[in-house]
Order: C-alpha cells, then structure tokens, then sequence
C-alpha cells in the first residue's frame, strides 16, 4: 500500500499564483513519521470543499420550474443549466488530477475554489439562460479540481492506516450526503428567497472552505516533477466530456437513434484515441497499468454501481415526492433526509467492518443490501405511503454507506505518492458517469413506460394532453388546474410509478451483477 508522509520539497509556483511549500513522500513509506497534529480539523476543511460541489450537483434540479419561469429558456437551454456543470466537471476530471499532482494538490483546491466561487456569484447576477449555462460550466470546471484534491490531500495528511480508513470513511460519507442534501437546501431557499439564493449560499461556504485549506491543509505534491501530457489532458477531455455528453442526450435523442449511435462512435474514438496516445507516451497522463490490478479496477467499477444507483434512483424518488405524492420542494427534501442520515451515520462503519471481515467481503454485502433496498422500491405502486418508499430508500442508503468508503480505500492502497491526485481523478471520473448513467438509464426507463402507459388514458385534449403524455411533472401541475384532475392525476401517478419500479429493479440488477466483481478481485483486506 502506498503510503504519502510528510517530507519538505519546496519548489516555486508562480505560474500558479500561490507560493506554497510541497510535502510528499516516497510510495511505500510508512513507519516513524508523526501525524498532523491539525489532521481531523484538516479533514473538515477538506469535506467541506468537497460538500459543496457534491451539493451543486443536484440543487439546480428544485429551481428548473422558477428558472423556467424567469428566464424563458429554451427547452434545451433549460436541460443545459443543470447539464452543463455535469458535463465540464467529468470532461475536467484527469486533466485537473494531473495538474494537482505536478502543481499541488492543495494549490489546486485553491483554485478551484477560487473559480467555483467566482462562477456562483457569476450565475447569481446572470440574468440570461446563455449566461447561467455559462457561468455553470466554469463552476463545473472549479469542482474538477476541488473534488480530486480532496481525496488526494487525505491521503496525505492521514498517514496511519487505520486513520486513513476512518478519514475515507467520513469523506465518503459527506460525498453521498451532498447528493441527498441539494434538493432539501434548494427547496429552502426557493421558498424564501429568490433563485439566485442557490448560487449566493456557495460565496459563504467558499470563504470558509479556502480559509480552513490555507490554515489547516498541509501542502503536498508529487515527489520529483510530474511532466504535463498535454495530448493526453486534451484527449482525456473530449473523450470524457463526449461521453457524458452521450448519455445526457441519449433519452432524449433516443438509446437506438442515428444521433446517438453516432455520437456513441465519436465518444468510442475519442476513448480509444486516449487510450492509444496513453500506450504510446513517454510519460502518461494516466498510466494504465493500473488498471492491470484487479483491485483497483473492481473498486473502480464498484464505485461506478454505486452511483449508478444511487443518483438513478434518487432522480425518479424526488419525482415520486412531488408529483405523485405532492409535497412541495421544501416538504419533499425533509422527507429524503432519512436516506441521508442513514448514509451519513453508515459510512463510517464501513472501514471498521472492512478491518474485521475485510474489505472484500464488507462491499460485496454493501452491493447485496443496496439491491435489496432497490428491489423493495420496485413493489411499491402509486397508493403505497410514504413509509413504503423511503423503508426501501434507507436500506438502499444502508448498503452503499457499507461498500463506499472500503471502495475508495481499496483505490487508494495501489495508488503511489506521485499518483494519489490522477488516481483520484480516475475513481471520481468513473463516479460521475455512473452518476450521469444511472439519471439517463433510470430516467429514460421510467419516462418511456410512464409515455407508453399515457398513452390509452383520457387526457385533455391539444397542447395540454401531449404536455401530460410526456411528463409527470407536467400532469401534476395540470391536473391541479382541471374539473375532475383527481383522476387524471391518479392515472399519471400510476403510470410514472410502474416505470419508477421498472428503473429501480434495473439498479438493483447491475447492483446484484457487481457482487461477483468484489468477491473475485477485490482484496480481502488492506494490503492483500
């Protein structure tokens, strides 16, 4: 297990703007080194970083109605102010990792929290659909480099194992809390403020999370100097950012469309060109030998089920709260909160349990609850109460609190001290595909059967009966403006919930196909 200590390596940076003393160690090292004396609080500066960009991702989704409504964008422009932050964080990902390990790991959580704050504030006072796509893509590329430096800067400030293992724990138990916390402090804000309070509340948190990198995070950096593949960043970039692109668009261009398939190839090229200059070069962006270590690969993939599932089935949940059971946005983000709690309260036990049964087995059981928790969502239908869901979504919770954190942990054992931050970036850019395929799987399942199924139901006639066809958003809000919307929205409830279901049992299928993964290549336990 590679292991980064503190040793002194002083290097100018002013290219970068922010003078800074760099400490790393050799890959191995591991005894006779005292911890950080400020390390918990550090830890806390670093999760805080990291929980506003996680949080971003998902506080948009509330506002879509009231930016609807003020902006009057167009329909892809409306998709694109939520989109394009997703898309630029997982096109800036590799690049952003690289950059931090020849740079600086806290250097580059610096600036991007730098250029995360100056792209907030940016979309507060934008008041153009152009501008807010804008202002969220640059957002998108702060938390590029925010989101690797804080895992790679763990590693560097926890140098005991056991710490380390705990230190993980909670970073992961805060990166899946964020998912869960977007749309409760959206709603919040939304019922008190105007839209631009979404954006104004990251300047606070910001200030915050730079003060507490400055004056707790120790500087660490790779040792020796990382040369910069600029073929392999630039690759990297548009291999990544064509394939999220891909599977944002694909439920609406459609899986099986010409534009898809398309799009599919270019990503494919795009991919294999990377992966081909990587092969080649003389010094690798991202050195693919790694994925030649069976453990490092199947916590790779492990991580990409997980959020497969997680953000899929919370994409059709948050759905179920508003439109099917009617709680506004505020009503509805309390009511995701015990999902939250269970995840938070979870994680941490998830290294502790790895230490004693082992890591293999620990996320292997964490796979088998999370499909357990998905499977018992798929038989609910739309006059199941509220305990029914969110019984399912807390054990779902449950199972990946269980098998995050040994995941991560079994990433960071083969990673060496000059690769923690590209190594980082690699898991997490797995992590936001998976994230960004389980919204467009689950999603695009649950709208084609929730359209199949409109189809034969009585509905307005006009523009308003294809409004209800497509959306049970849509169907919602007419529903509550008709004579007799009772059964309307009883027959738009039944059928966004029979393809809820049908989403739900397909995360819980490639959760149940992952449990062969960890057993077989997995280690059993840190450093095997």
């Amino acid at each position: 297990m590679s292991v980064t200590t503190i040793t002194k390596n002083h290097s100018g940076l002013a290219s970068s703007g922010l003078a800074a003393t760099e400490r790393t160690a050799p890959s191995g090292s591991s005894g006779g080194v005292a911890p950080q004396p400020r390390r918990w609080w550090a830890l806390g500066a670093l999760c805080l970083s990291l929980l506003i960009i996680v949080v971003d991702t998902t506080i948009v989704n509330v506002a879509v109605p009231t930016l609807a409504r003020v902006l009057h964008p167009s329909s892809s422009g409306l998709v694109w102010i939520v989109d394009a932050y997703t898309l630029v964080f997982a096109a800036m990902l590799l690049p952003a990792g690289t950059l931090g390990d020849r740079y600086g790991r806290r250097n580059a959580l610096l600036a991007g929290l730098a250029v995360f704050g100056l792209g907030s504030a940016g979309a507060a006072l934008t008041t153009t659909a152009p501008g807010l796509i804008a202002m969220r893509a640059v957002m998108g590329a702060g938390a590029a480099f925010i989101m690797p430096a804080t895992l790679s800067l763990l590693a560097a400030v926890f140098t005991d194992p056991t710490e380390r293992a705990k230190a993980i724990g909670i970073w992961s138990a805060v990166s899946g809390l964020g998912v869960a916390l977007g749309p409760t402090v959206g709603g919040w804000l939304l019922e008190r403020y105007s839209w631009s309070s979404i954006f104004w509340v990251n300047i606070p948190v910001v200030v915050a999370a730079i003060a507490g990198a400055v004056l707790l995070v120790p500087a660490s950096r790779a040792p020796g100097r990382v040369r910069m593949d600029i073929p392999g960043a630039l690759l990297a970039a548009l291999a990544f950012g064509a394939i999220t692109y891909t599977l944002i668009q694909a439920p609406s261009a459609g899986w099986a469309s010409v534009t898809t398939l398309g799009r599919a190839v270019v990503s494919a090229a795009l991919l294999a060109a990377f992966t081909g200059w990587e092969l080649r070069s003389s010094h690798p962006m991202v050195d693919l030998a790694l994925f030649r270590n069976r453990a490092f690969t199947a916590a790779n993939v492990s991580v990409t089920v997980l959020f497969f599932g997680l953000s899929g089935i919370t994409f059709v949940w948050t759905q179920v709260l508003q439109f099917v059971m009617g709680y506004g946005t505020f009503a509805a983000g309390i009511r995701a909160l015990p999902s939250a709690i269970v995840l938070m309260l979870v994680s941490p036990a998830g290294p502790r349990l790895a230490a004693r049964f082992g890591i293999r087995a620990v996320v292997a059981a964490g796979l088998a609850v999370m499909a357990t928790g998905l499977a018992l969502f798929t038989t609910a239908g739309a006059s199941s109460g509220y305990p029914h869901f969110v019984i399912g979504m807390v054990i779902m919770s449950a199972g990946l609190g269980l098998a995050m954190a040994p995941t991560t942990q079994a990433v960071m054992m083969v990673l060496p001290a000059a690769k923690t931050g590209i190594g980082s970036a690699i898991t997490n850019t797995t992590r936001n595909i998976g994230a960004v395929l389980g919204v467009a799987v689950v999603g695009s399942v649950a709208s084609t059967l929730y359209t199949g199924s409109m189809s034969t139901a009585r509905v307005p006639a006009g523009p308003l009966g294809t409004a209800t066809r497509q959306s049970i958003g849509a169907a919602a809000t007419i529903a509550r403006h008709l004579p007799g919307g009772h059964d309307l929205l009883a027959a738009a409830s039944t059928a966004f919930v029979h393809g809820a279901d049908a989403g739900a049992w397909i995360a819980a299928a490639v959760a149940l196909a992952a449990v062969p993964v960890a057993v077989t290549r997995l280690p059993r336990r840190a450093g095997s």
